[in-house]
């Protein structure tokens, strides 16, 4: 290979200064956070329209949408382990092509072995949902709603583990174009689909899910086309010989990645479990809490994509054996994600009722309770914002040397042990209800970037950065 697939080299004579490495780092985040943002506005256009049927159908939707999510998700953090493993065979050089073709190819493999028992269990949505306590007739709707959104499931892992390697190979860009496809295809299939317009028939919640499944497998076309087409990524021929098995790769993506699948669901479980607290104390509560919640997860999106940039940045470095750039690769990484997330945390905290504002009408008194418990988890969430940034690009940089086995240990016991355990306590031992639950979040994140921000830190004494003699 002459040269690397990156905006920056990471190997020669030279290692870049931190100047260059945040250059480069931005490059690769930018449209990273662009596409996580708008996949955000990509749920929500959902939302939009089946928020205009019956409550039922809401409710129904917003179940189906959480048991797929929590497929979706971890699946995706089992084959989004093949960005670090790209990653460092674009750092060592040798044989670039041929080492990333097989990651690749084996990371689909992966997505498509493993969506298979996801699939069943969805196709179960109905009984899984009746056996939780839910309502007979939201189950019903629920499971009709999962029985045509689970044909998307593989689809949108093809085009997670498509969108990564593109990424990792310099073009991350992409991602923000076919994010951007997505949108409009998502808008245009619901308006459709959901009450009947341009001569489709009215199908309501169906129409929904058919519009996700339209989209998802447009979104896999594109990628595929890309891989195809665009010249920097036709040449590592990444759809050939698909048929061919390399099952110490498969074994390598595996032990990295089921960590990180376990991780992305314990986070996502504390968040689900602490709306289901919130439902043991009122309407009220869960309203606000939702609220709330949404506006933390949009500016998450931030660290989130530079997280993932970084452990593609990282992850060269650690491939050419270069110390210093991947302890630069690092520094530059957690100063980005904490320094925005420190911005973000002050203009939450500034102006909450402009942010609550563009999901209720703050001035109306029917909304004056929810109102005010919203502003008060607000407060929260600006505070644990730096340590939400932190520990995801924490977590980010340790992927990039290839540690996930610890790394989901403390995300256990952070968010489940200290985390979860604070919002039982204050929350109804001591009485401070939705905020003392709140508050269990953020000591939780807080635990989580502390252990693994000393794990970065003490890596080299714990044998992080350490390679086989040839």
């Amino acid at each position: 290979m002459a040269d690397f697939a990156t905006p920056t080299p990471l190997t020669g004579p030279i290692a870049p200064r931190h100047r260059a490495e945040l250059g480069a780092l931005l490059r690769l985040a930018m449209p990273l956070v662009g596409a996580n943002l708008l996949q955000m506005a990509v749920y929500a256009i959902d939302v939009v329209f089946v928020a205009r049927l019956t409550t039922v159908e809401l409710a129904a939707s917003t179940l189906g949408v959480f048991l797929y999510g929590l497929m979706l998700w971890a699946l995706l953090g089992l084959t989004t382990a093949c960005a670090p493993i790209i990653a460092a065979e674009l750092g060592a050089r040798r044989h670039a092509v041929r080492e990333v073709r097989r990651s690749f190819r084996m990371a689909m493999w992966l997505a498509a072995l493993a969506a298979l028992p996801a699939i069943l269990l969805l196709a179960h949505g109905e009984t899984i949902l009746r056996f939780s306590g839910q309502n007979a007739d939201v189950a019903r709707r629920a499971g009709a709603f999962l029985d045509i959104l689970l044909f998307a499931l593989i689809p949108a892992i093809f085009a997670g583990v498509m969108r990564t390697a593109a990424a990792a190979l310099g073009r991350p860009g992409w991602a923000l174009g076919v994010t951007a496809m997505a949108l409009g295809f998502g808008a245009l299939g619901n308006w459709l689909l959901v009450f009947g317009h341009g001569g489709f028939p009215a199908l309501g919640l169906e129409g929904s899910a058919i519009a996700s499944v339209v989209t998802t497998v447009a979104m896999m076309l594109a990628y595929t086309a890309i891989l195809l087409l665009d010249p920097k990524l036709r040449r590592y021929h990444l759809l050939g010989r698909w048929w061919r098995p390399e099952w110490s790769r498969l074994r390598e993506i595996v032990k990295l990645g089921v960590p990180i699948a376990s991780t992305f669901v314990l986070e996502g479980a504390l968040f689900g479990g602490a709306a289901i607290l919130m439902g043991l104390i009122g309407v009220n509560e869960v309203a606000a809490h939702a609220i709330a919640l949404n506006i933390a997860a949009l500016t998450f999106q931030i660290p989130l994509g530079v997280a993932q940039a970084a452990t593609i940045r990282v992850g060269m470095a650690f491939g050419a054996r270069d110390r210093d750039a991947v302890g630069r690769a690092g520094r530059v990484a957690l100063g980005v994600g904490i320094g925005i997330m420190g911005l973000t945390a002050l203009l939450i905290f500034s102006v909450p009722r402009l942010f609550v504002g563009a999901y209720l009408d703050v001035a109306a008194p029917a909304n004056a309770v929810v109102v005010a418990l919203a502003l008060q988890y607000l407060v929260v969430a600006a505070v644990f914002q730096l340590v939400d940034g932190a520990q995801a690009v924490a977590a980010g940089v340790l992927r990039g040397v290839q540690d996930t086995r610890v790394p989901m240990l403390i995300a256990a016991f952070g968010y489940w042990v200290a985390g979860f355990g604070t919002a039982i306590f204050l929350g109804f031992r001591v009485g401070w209800q939705g905020v003392g639950i709140w508050i269990g979040l953020a000591v939780g994140l807080l635990v989580v970037s502390a252990l693994l921000l000393w794990r970065w830190h003490a890596r080299e004494r714990l044998g992080l950065v350490r390679w086989p003699t040839a």
